[in-house]
């Protein structure tokens, strides 16, 4: 990388940590946390209110993409931070679960995610696209152990409350980021062409890649269903959860290595295809588990672990370095935008199909379903045929 592509990567991947951070902090002690709340005692709302997130999401991620290319990917942003910021407000501010789910609705509106996708595509050559990408992914990785680490500390010491003014906070950090520390964005020439939406619709790899997406972030939140209450059950206190997290990712962020030779061999296909069978082999251990009647030991639930991030680290470099380089380039921030939406629409089917499957079938059931979800996406990526590297 350039001295340039080093700072806009490392500046933009410390945007989507700040960010996600905040979100991630909730994750571990939400669906407990949220039962003290008036009408947190439904399992099927819990869900939703943990998934509503995504829905919003959804809504706004390719209108902001769109937005972007036509505005500019730092106006919307910032736009979206600030949404962010008061929706975190609103959910630290909640006396109901019904509140606490507005705040978490107004939360995914500000949905930046594809801009700030878009941007460090704009800013980075073909060539290390993946790695920057991938720095993205490692630090919403490491973002995610952190928050594993000091949720059950903060719970302890701020609440649920104090976790979403934090997280506001954070949203505000980010802001100062973007006007402060990331290189300007290319200008954009009032004549350049446009690009026709439609073109991306009839794009079938492009159509698998936000297919599988979709797929990975409804497994992913659906897991985190059943996941804490496993390790509860190997023996393991939700404030020590972090003992199996941290170093499964951790571990997994060194197995990345083996994603960028594969990617220097002309072999990305066979690694994006190898990630997305350790998906099905975790859902289908973790099915098996559930369904054994067994305690399942800290062992084993740490390998599985181990597992699902080495598939979903290379996953979320890769899938997003081959939207932006499939895409053409006046309709990046579109592309990117509809692959996000899918993103997002993952994270709310996720939640609301964990919630409802292990409300009426178990966890047995619910991994059941995610195992037939990844076997699926297997099938279909299949033919996925990635572009080369360029620069």
């Amino acid at each position: 990388m350039t001295p340039q592509e080093r700072r806009s990567s490392i500046s933009l991947a410390l945007i989507f940590a700040l960010r996600m951070l905040g979100l991630f902090l909730v994750l571990p002690v939400f669906a407990l946390e949220a039962r003290k709340y008036p009408g947190g005692d439904d399992p099927a709302m819990i869900g939703l209110a943990m998934g509503l997130y995504g829905l919003t999401q959804a809504v706004f991620q390719l209108p902001l993409g769109l937005a972007s290319d036509r505005f500019g990917r730092k106006r919307v942003i910032v736009a979206g931070l600030l949404v962010f910021a008061l929706g975190s407000l609103v959910a630290a501010m909640a006396g109901s679960l019904t509140t606490l789910m507005a705040g978490r609705g107004l939360q995914g509106a500000g949905a930046v995610s594809a801009a700030v996708t878009a941007l460090l595509a704009d800013l980075t050559r073909d060539g290390v696209r993946t790695k920057a990408m991938a720095l993205v992914g490692g630090s919403i990785g490491l973002m995610f152990a952190l928050a594993l680490v000091l949720s059950p500390l903060l719970n302890a010491w701020i609440g649920l409350s104090g976790i979403f003014g934090l997280t506001c906070a954070l949203a505000l950090a980010g802001i100062a980021v973007v006007l402060w520390v990331v290189p300007a964005e290319p200008v954009q020439h009032a004549d350049a062409p446009r690009g026709r939406f439609g073109d991306l619709l009839r794009h079938g790899d492009l159509l698998r890649l936000n297919f599988g997406v979709f797929i990975l972030h409804t497994v992913q939140m659906s897991m985190w269903v059943a996941v804490p209450a496993m390790l509860v059950q190997a023996g393991l206190a939700k404030e020590q959860h972090w003992h199996i997290y941290l170093p499964a990712v951790v571990l997994s962020f060194l197995a990345m290595g083996g994603l960028f030779a594969m990617e220097r061999k002309g072999r990305l296909r066979a690694a994006l295809l190898g990630a997305i069978a350790l998906v099905v082999v975790v859902q289908a251990g973790l099915g098996m588990l559930a369904a054994s009647g067994t305690i399942p030991t800290v062992w084993c639930m740490a390998l599985l672990m181990f597992l699902f991030f080495c598939g979903f680290n290379a996953l979320e470099a890769t899938q997003p370095s081959l939207v932006s380089r499939m895409a053409p380039a006046p309709l990046r921030g579109a592309a990117l935008g509809a692959y996000n939406t899918l993103q997002s629409l993952g994270l709310f089917a996720g939640g609301a199909i964990g919630g409802g499957v292990a409300k009426w079938a178990g966890a047995p059931g619910l991994f059941a379903v995610t195992a037939v979800l990844a076997a699926l996406w297997l099938i279909v990526t299949w033919p996925l045929r990635p572009v080369g590297r360029h620069g």
